[in-house]
């Protein structure tokens, strides 16, 4: 029973590729059309993207070269050639910018960059790309029905680079380079004012600045839990009710208390 529906998918495809084979070699391009978009139907999009491949140059001008272009990029996109399909997608625009089609053909530029955005701990320049083309878009078409989705994405995108970003200082920390992990805290925040952990993250560059302090030889103590109070100091001034106020507070008399003892003052005592 295996073998006989093996057989008959080998003898199925055998049949489809000789029929594809005499559509090729006709002559009779307005034949050939209603087969590339019979094959487009039939999401045989191989076979439909290389008819319409070779019927491109002959129906520029003609009233059927706009559908043919438009179904010619989608093959690409549907065959999963990222790169093909957005340049087709935006010469798209570029050949008829007036078109009842143009905008969905700006969006799905867009949208190519991210289904070619890659998993968070690899390069993501494609992220940051669609993060611009989205949002490009949404503000060409300020009315748009693709508006929320696109919305949507660039959140999810920027999600992702904020979690790269976060990897990357939280390594700086656990390796024990504790500058570099509260440089990038930092610039974490910078990058992303509106993260729901920006209270963590200015968290994350007060301990990462003790210990660097706390670990500095006796020469440069001093000036850097300076640094730890001003960060603390910044922290309560940020977040004035924040839940992790405490543990800045801990940081904050530790680090005053670090200072005395340099400047040989008496040391409060904390609970």
């Amino acid at each position: 029973m295996r073998f006989l529906t093996i057989l008959a998918f080998v003898v199925f495809g055998l049949t489809s590729c000789t029929e594809f084979s005499k559509v090729q070699k006709s002559t009779d391009y307005d034949y050939k059309l209603r087969m590339a978009d019979k094959y487009y139907v039939n999401k045989k999009y191989n076979y439909a993207q290389q008819l319409y491949e070779e019927l491109f140059p002959l129906l520029k001008g003609q009233p059927q070269f706009e559908d043919v272009f438009y179904k010619f990029a989608y093959c690409s996109y549907y065959l999963k050639d990222w790169l093909q399909a957005e340049s087709l997608f935006k010469q798209f625009t570029e050949v008829f910018p007036t078109s009842i089609r143009a905008e969905e053909m700006e969006y799905m530029r867009a949208y190519t960059y991210y289904r070619q955005s890659p998993k968070q701990e690899l390069d993501q320049t494609n992220t940051a790309k669609t993060i611009g083309l989205m949002q490009t878009f949404i503000n060409t078409h300020p009315a748009s029905t693709r508006n929320k989705e696109a919305n949507e994405i660039i959140d999810l995108c920027r999600a992702k680079l904020e979690l790269k970003e976060f990897k990357s200082a939280e390594l700086y920390y656990n390796l024990g380079h504790y500058r570099a992990a509260a440089i990038a805290f930092s610039s974490l925040m910078e990058k992303f004012p509106d993260s729901e952990k920006s209270e963590d993250y200015k968290l994350q560059v007060i301990r990462a600045y003790y210990l660097f302090a706390s670990n500095s030889i006796d020469e440069k103590k001093l000036a850097r839990f300076e640094q730890v109070v001003n960060e603390c100091n910044d922290f309560t001034d940020r977040f004035p009710d924040s839940k992790l106020i405490k543990e800045v507070e801990r940081y904050l008399n530790q680090s005053q208390n670090n200072i005395k003892a340099i400047q040989n003052e008496p040391v409060t005592k904390t609970n």
